[in-house]
């Protein structure tokens, strides 16, 4: 698709619902190709640079992989492995970037890093997680409904239930818009969400029919729900010292059976962006049993390892829909 060569990926406002349509189902054509040992390199000889703030399994991973089964390199550029806002400003290691690499992709803090990386790199920027937004699991969220769900995107019932104003929140309110779906938001009022990508994702729902509930009444929220996702109570970013009251302000909306069966829908799907606090198997997970008495944070092991849930699926998909974004950058992507 034309209109995706060479385009910035910093967020899914700045893409069309036709665009992101295309996006879905080229990464389900090459997770199809890949399978069956069909897959076409496109993008032999580019170079990316992967710039992490933060530490990373999916993102890395996928990018990684992704780039190789498309015959690019790429250079891993972690938390300790630059210069970049130590000894040399963004500004000026975004220009460095610029001149050896392709492309790059950002996962780190501030939201105005990846953009100034886009202003000043003069290549390509992906997204790949900062505090405010999170498009590329939005992505894989959405293939994976696709792909489990049998009804168009627009037709589905969805919530976010938890912390409003994160980031995964957010990437997904934007995308559910954007796609007409009806998006609902269930969490403790002081955690609504709020500020300008609210406002924008409200009139966006106007244009294309989509509909934003925002409520702290579980029952009443999830009633008739295809999916609900969760993420963690205390995000990237955040200080450990923050879980007692978070425990204690978010316990009532933990993804319990209970809740999955308030919404009267046998086939409703869990989703969760990974990594998941669902037993005492992580330092966190033990430190927040011993203090709190909770065996699993934001869901229950019991839904979590459930039929239901589609969190490994979408995990998966992060390589695909991630390589899709890659492939789309520079190509128009043919079969073998």
């Amino acid at each position: 698709m034309k209109s995706l060569h060479n385009k910035n990926f910093l967020t899914l406002l700045d893409y069309s619902p036709v665009e992101i349509n295309y996006l879905i189902d080229l990464a389900a054509q090459l997770k199809t190709d890949k399978k069956a040992g069909k897959e076409k390199p496109c993008l032999t000889g580019k170079n990316f640079a992967l710039v992490f703030e933060k530490d990373s399994t999916r993102t890395r991973c996928a990018f990684e992989v992704g780039a190789a089964d498309q015959g690019a390199h790429t250079t891993y550029l972690g938390p300790s492995g630059s210069q970049m806002n130590k000894k040399e400003s963004l500004k000026d290691t975004a220009r460095v970037l610029g001149s050896m690499f392709d492309a790059i992709e950002f996962r780190g803090y501030a939201q105005e890093s990846v953009e100034d990386l886009a202003a000043y790199s003069g290549v390509p920027v992906w997204n790949g997680l900062t505090d405010l937004d999170h498009p590329t699991q939005t992505l894989a969220n959405f293939l994976t409904l696709k792909e489990n769900i049998q009804k168009p995107l627009k037709d589905v019932s969805y919530a976010y239930v938890g912390h409003g104003q994160s980031n995964m929140c957010h990437a997904l309110m934007i995308g559910a818009v954007k796609m007409g779906m009806d998006f609902r938001l269930i969490g403790p009022k002081q955690y609504h969400p709020a500020g300008p990508i609210y406002e924008q994702c409200l009139a966006i729902a106007k244009e294309t029919g989509a509909s934003i509930t925002v409520t702290d009444d579980v029952e009443a929220g999830v009633k008739g729900l295809d999916v609900i996702y969760t993420g963690v109570w205390v995000t990237m970013g955040d200080s450990y010292d923050m879980w007692e009251e978070r425990i204690n302000t978010f316990k009532p909306y933990q993804i319990t059976k209970d809740m999955l069966a308030m919404t009267g829908n046998p086939q409703v799907k869990f989703c969760h962006c990974l990594p998941a606090f669902h037993d005492t198997q992580t330092q966190v997970g033990k430190d927040i049993f011993e203090r709190f008495g909770m065996n699993g944070i934001e869901v229950t092991d019991e839904v979590f390892e459930s039929d239901a849930s589609l969190a490994f699926q979408e995990a998966e998909n992060r390589l695909h829909t991630i390589k899709a974004l890659m492939v789309a950058t520079f190509a128009d992507y043919e079969s073998l």
